[in-house]
């Protein structure tokens, strides 16, 4: 049952041929055998959940969700579960009521599970959660306990958020499927705001029509809850952006297959070039991010700065040392490139993009490097990890399929024909 799609269980929730209790039961009793080794939970509470599945169980069908278990990131507020942050600063604390995307889900018939870990403030410092390939190498982050819980069939959903990399990244590191709406398509209340002009919530998942399922029942958009079929004849832009110098070779080995596999199987595979003055998006991400940091985190900074750790300092130092003129001066650049970005992809359906730089490196004291995914979350466009493929030490490496902003339907879809193919 661990293995089974949530699309699947859906279904069978729904039809009353699977119970929400015994769904329940089997995530549970992963985790109890796991968790002690992976460590992606910031909090479970198994009692509590037993009794959400057990009263849906004895009531009517709430919506798409119904029955289906779910982790919460530990930066979204839960009202009946602990919501630390990723950080000591707030060890206990219970918010009042949970955030909108939790409410929304409960409302779909969701059984929250518990909260997966969060790097500090969903930033760069990393929680204690391990890679379940290769528990010696990181999962990513900043949505590391989602992806590690989804990866060692925990869960077959749970929520993520990104501001530069956070579901990309560790989606491509563990194995599974990340979703990245487009910008503002998922309400944000109840979420801790590291920089508010990229800060999106999303989803780790078994499949890429899990994911859109998740976020189609919480936005009330059937196009998502059931993705338009592509007949193959999809036009696909290999784009590899002005940050190809950080990509390692098995990545490169791998989008080359890929696009390979792809056009066999009937897709018009292009090259995309990124126009020269996009080269600058990155460092425009970097000062908007700096900036509204150290806003949003004020607090934190000024009353609790010796339990930050020394990177968040540093970093929370550095944004204090951006200037507003600077700022401006990035939003008004990255928002002249979101005008010009459907001229970029032109007459192509989606692009295709490394999502890391490479499979996720050895070690635990950091999350690796956004710089794959920060271009396409300051331009808000939705983009969805597919696993492609295995690095020479067996790890997973995902490719980014990219689309543009609103056109989250054709882009999932897209990514759904090209997730069946490069699984096959």
């Amino acid at each position: 049952m661990n293995l089974v799609s949530a699309s699947e269980l859906a279904t069978r929730l729904r039809t009353r041929k699977l119970r929400a209790i015994d769904v329940t039961e089997a995530c549970l009793a992963r985790i109890a055998r796991r968790e002690p080794t992976i460590r992606a939970w910031a909090a479970v509470d198994g009692e509590r959940a037993r009794q959400q599945a057990l009263t849906l169980d004895a009531g009517p069908i709430l919506g798409p969700l119904h029955g289906l278990p779910v982790g919460v990131k530990d930066i979204i507020d839960t009202a009946d579960l602990p919501t630390e942050y990723g950080s000591p600063i707030y060890q206990g604390n219970r918010p009042a009521a949970d955030a909108a995307c939790v409410a929304l889900a409960r409302a779909a018939g969701a059984v929250v599970l518990g909260k997966t870990a969060s790097a500090e403030f969903a930033t760069y410092s990393p929680a204690t959660t391990v890679n379940p390939h290769n528990v010696a190498h990181t999962p990513g982050g900043s949505s590391s306990g989602s992806a590690a819980a989804v990866a060692d069939a925990m869960v077959p959903l749970a929520f993520g958020t990104q501001t530069a990399g956070s579901i990309i990244r560790p989606a491509s590191f563990c194995g599974v499927v990340g979703y990245k709406p487009s910008y503002g398509v998922v309400a944000r209340a109840g979420v801790k705001l590291v920089a508010e002009s990229f800060d999106t919530v999303g989803v780790l998942a078994r499949t890429v029509a899990d994911a859109a399922l998740l976020i189609g029942a919480l936005t009330a958009r059937g196009d998502l809850v059931e993705l338009p079929r592509v007949d193959g004849r999809l036009r696909i832009g290999v784009c590899r952006t002005h940050d190809w110098s950080e990509v390692g070779p098995d990545v490169g080995a791998v989008i080359e297959h890929a696009a390979d596999v792809l056009a066999a199987s009937g897709a018009q595979i292009v090259k995309v070039e990124m126009p020269e003055d996009f080269a600058a998006l990155g460092d425009g991400h970097t000062a908007i991010l700096g900036y509204e940091s150290v806003r949003n985190l004020a607090h934190e900074r000024r009353v609790h700065a010796e339990r930050l750790t020394p990177r968040l300092r540093a970093d929370l130092d550095a944004g204090s040392r951006i200037s507003a003129a600077r700022y401006d001066s990035a939003q008004l650049f990255a928002h002249a490139r979101r005008l010009e970005f459907p001229d970029v992809i032109g007459e192509c359906d989606v692009l295709l993009t490394p999502s890391a730089t490479g499979a996720a490196p050895v070690g635990l004291e950091s999350t690796g490097s956004p710089v794959m995914n920060r271009v396409w979350t300051l331009l808000h466009v939705p983009c969805v990890n597919v696993p492609a493929a295995r690095g020479a030490l067996g790890l997973p490496i995902g490719l980014q399929v990219v689309g543009r902003r609103g056109e989250d339907a054709r882009t999932l879809a897209a990514a759904e024909w090209i997730f069946e193919r490069l699984a096959a």
